[in-house]
């Protein structure tokens, strides 16, 4: 037992791999609640208008 836990404290294959999940997560958690935060409301704006505008279409091109 000893042994086995010497030896996966030796073991740094995994560490490397974990420090490469911190870094991206350090970059992408920021922009994303970015994101939420101030593109949301533009993103839903755009959404709601160019609904809009082909619902306007669809109702001119039917009368």
């Amino acid at each position: 037992m000893s042994n086995l836990l010497r030896r996966l404290h030796r073991d740094e294959r995994g560490a490397v791999s974990f420090e490469t999940i911190l870094i991206i997560a350090a970059i992408a958690l920021p922009i994303l609640i970015f994101l939420l935060k101030v593109g949301w409301p533009r993103i839903k704006a755009l959404w709601s208008k160019g609904m809009s505008d082909i619902e306007g279409a669809q109702n001119s091109a039917t009368q």
